[in-house]
């Protein structure tokens, strides 16, 4: 905090900023970097500052080893651990007696960064999870079924908050030398599974008159990070990592397209400041990114799809205005005030103990398409929310739990608790 690299920083800045306005003590655990500032509170929240070990495989586990710990000496009524990862540090918390939910996240075992230690090393952590969550954490339909299917395991669906940027204006843009509507965007952590090596070859193989702007890092990737910039040609504009909000704002309002190439977070919070920016959208063909867009989307899998799609954008504008409109629509239904009260009504049913006593056991049923040959080819699904219109899908709720009207913010009614959230 203050947030800057990912979703699960956004979402617990969003999230634990309204429910500290509600009047409940929230604690949120944070990395330390060198020389980086050390609030002691951050929008009504406090913050505790760890250490890390900065190594890719141990920096997660390590800062929340040291989060438990401390959290172990300074009780809170409910935890919200973010990333399957920390699953080996949950039995720890349940001894304790604190109840948590782990926001799973995607399906980190199909990340290309990951050797063979490291898929197992997921596959492992997320039948831990299962197992020794009070409640588990889905941000996307696909990832509730994932689970569904491979453990049997009910899932609390919450998703992200999609940021309202339409009214950003255009004024930061000639810093860098574009003009409202007059170049293509990519936003993404340099990833082989965000493919942004596919887009910028595809968009190399067209005759798109608009450049390419291409915003991201990569802490752990050079090697990919060299063949994405091999692949460019002289249309395409790196700008690295851009930390200024205002100007990455007006970044999503004023691109002609964004092109989006995630495919195994769920519902990525990227892709929803796009959808709140009122973008025309090219995403990655994965069951996620259908269920965000709908039809205001486009699609691709392969350098070709991109090349088309950019053709077909360049040349017929109106179709662009027309899915930027439908995409504003869609936003409503990712509402933060939405998404906190979810969060809202599931720390009271923990701090109450209101969830089974019993969990799913962890093993896999073999079922869901993770346990066959082709897993490189899922999730490829038509999202159940396709049929469902702009409205906000129903919650999907705990087998067992009674269901609940979600509380407003800043209902009076709603006791103050302790939360803390790693």
């Amino acid at each position: 905090m203050p947030a800057r690299y990912g979703g699960f920083e956004t979402a617990v800045e969003e999230v634990g900023r309204r429910l500290a306005e509600a009047g409940h003590d929230v604690v949120v655990y944070c990395r330390t970097t060198t020389g980086g500032p050390r609030p002691a509170t951050h929008l009504g929240m406090r913050l505790v500052h760890l250490p890390a070990l900065r190594r890719r495989s141990l920096e997660t586990l390590s800062h929340t080893g040291l989060s438990v710990a401390h959290l172990l000496t300074h009780r809170v009524d409910a935890a919200i651990v973010f990333n399957a990862a920390n699953a080996p540090w949950l039995p720890l918390l349940r001894a304790a007696r604190i109840p948590v939910a782990t926001h799973v996240d995607g399906l980190e075992w199909k990340r290309a960064k990951w050797g063979g230690i490291g898929k197992r090393y997921y596959r492992v952590v997320e039948a831990l999870s299962v197992r020794w969550s009070d409640a588990l954490i889905a941000d996307a339909q696909g990832i509730a079924d994932y689970y569904r299917d491979e453990f049997a395991a009910p899932t609390e669906q919450i998703a992200y908050g999609a940021p309202k940027t339409d009214g950003a204006g255009s004024d930061r843009l000639a810093a860098v030398d574009l003009t409202p509507g007059g170049y293509h965007l990519v936003v993404a952590r340099f990833e082989p599974e965000n493919h942004v090596d596919v887009i910028v070859d595809g968009y190399r193989r067209s005759d798109a008159e608009l450049p390419l702007v291409v915003v991201g890092s990569a802490p752990y990737a050079d090697d990919y990070t060299r063949r994405v910039h091999a692949l460019a040609d002289g249309r395409v504009r790196f700008l690295g990592g851009v930390w200024d909000q205002e100007l990455l704002d007006q970044l999503y309002v004023n691109c002609a397209t964004y092109l989006h190439g995630h495919s195994v977070g769920g519902t990525n919070p990227s892709l929803l400041r796009a959808l709140g920016a009122g973008a025309a959208t090219i995403a990655y063909d994965v069951s996620f990114n259908r269920e965000v867009l709908e039809s205001s989307g486009r699609y691709f899998r392969t350098p070709g799809d991109v090349t088309t799609a950019l053709h077909e954008a360049e040349d017929e504008p109106e179709k662009l205005r027309r899915r930027g409109k439908r995409a504003r629509l869609l936003a409503a239904r990712y509402d933060w005030d939405h998404v906190a009260s979810r969060y809202e009504e599931l720390c009271r049913s923990l701090a109450a103990r209101a969830f089974p006593r019993s969990r799913p056991s962890g093993r896999r049923l073999r079922l869901g398409p993770a346990a066959g040959t082709r897993t490189s080819d899922w999730p490829l699904v038509q999202p159940a929310s396709a049929a469902q219109g702009v409205g906000a899908p129903p919650p999907r709720r705990a087998a067992g739990r009674p269901a609940a009207r979600p509380a407003a913010a800043g209902s009076s009614h709603v006791p103050p608790a302790r939360t803390a959230q790693s």
